[in-house]
């Protein structure tokens, strides 16, 4: 299958530069692959969209405040580092323009007393080795908001509350689970009350999930590898629903590539979930079979994403593709800070 078949074209001004003005207050889509309809709602409505006694499952993954300057210790003009994860005790990988210009044995001076030696280089990132730890403290002191690049404006005071869930807890992502940022608490209270319970899994978001498929052919790519934890309260709640064969509605791409990737067949042939922090590169487009989420919620994607492509795989190309462009007509707001998508019934 072509990469060029998940493309299509976006005007520029339907890319979200900002968050609506109120959470709830983004559109949102819903579609329904069985019966082909699309239907057109605000995401307040999502409280009696989703099917009582539905377990939605979200992640909570936190965004860490990731960008933080540095110097080369021998002088030279300030750059921007972008920390992605630690790799080993005290040693990070992290972006930085011109990375071949920081040789192994350079020293780079951040803020905070902090300093790093160039250890190597690995796929593209330096990994640099600090004199001291850095705590989620340091960078919530001297970080910003790690915005991705359609966004071409400068960080503003509150994309550090609007660039983040209300539930986010666990930090580690260098980009937000997108599909969660329209929940308020109120919404929440509301969804409970229906007797929707909520799960929580956490799969800290890496660059790879939003980059675009650069083979020609999908089954050629190769995605990047992520972490996520399923904690044993959420896997006895998933094993429950599953066992009494309650819908599972999957909040975001990451939510729903977790889900997918912590499944597993037990000895009798059911599918069963446990507990534990794992690692996962699962790559998901047309033709997967889905084991576990009924239902999905999720944002507008960009074109030849992996992300475009499971949402195609969840509903069916065509339908999706028919769906983008009501969206486009009918100017959705697209991406990271753009409207939502409810897909209420995957396609069998």
């Amino acid at each position: 299958m072509k990469t060029s078949s998940f493309s299509f074209d976006l005007p520029k001004h339907l890319v979200a530069q900002y968050p609506s003005g109120q959470r709830e207050m983004s559109r949102l889509m819903q579609l329904d692959p069985s019966k082909q309809e699309i239907t057109h709602h605000m995401f307040q409505d999502i409280v009696g969209l989703i099917p009582e006694g539905t377990l939605l499952v979200m992640n909570n993954s936190r965004v860490r405040k990731a960008r933080i300057p540095g110097m080369k210790e021998s002088g030279g003009t300030e750059a921007e580092f972008l920390f992605i994860e630690e790799t080993e005790p005290d040693v990070w990988n992290a972006l930085v323009k011109k990375s071949r210009s920081y040789k192994k044995g350079t020293t780079v001076v951040f803020p905070g007393d902090r300093t790093a030696e160039v250890s190597g280089h690995l796929e593209g990132k330096l990994l640099l080795r600090f004199n001291l730890p850095l705590e989620e403290s340091y960078f919530e002191t001297y970080g910003k908001v790690p915005l991705p690049p359609y966004i071409d404006r400068p960080t503003v005071l509150s994309d550090s509350q609007r660039y983040q869930t209300v539930y986010a807890d666990a930090p580690g992502s260098v980009a937000a689970p997108t599909a969660g940022l329209h929940f308020t608490p109120a919404i929440l209270e509301k969804l409970a009350e229906r007797g929707i319970t909520q799960a929580f899994v956490t799969l800290h978001v890496g660059l790879g999930t939003f980059l675009p498929v650069r083979t020609e052919h999908i089954e050629d790519h190769t995605m990047h590898e992520e972490t996520y934890t399923v904690s044993e309260l959420t896997a006895v709640m998933l094993n429950n629903a599953l066992g009494k064969k309650l819908q599972i509605c999957a909040v975001g791409t990451t939510s729903i590539r977790t889900l997918e990737s912590a499944v597993h067949t037990d000895e009798q042939g059911n599918s069963m979930f446990k507990a534990g922090t794992f690692k996962t590169s699962i790559f998901i487009y047309p033709g997967y079979r889905f084991r576990v989420a009924d239902m999905l919620l999720t944002n507008f994607h960009t074109p030849e994403s992996s992300l475009l492509m499971l949402v195609s795989a969840f509903a069916g190309t065509d339908f999706i593709k028919k769906a983008y462009a009501e969206a486009v007509k009918k100017e959705y707001r697209f991406f990271s800070y753009g409207d939502a998508m409810f897909i209420r019934c995957r396609k069998k």
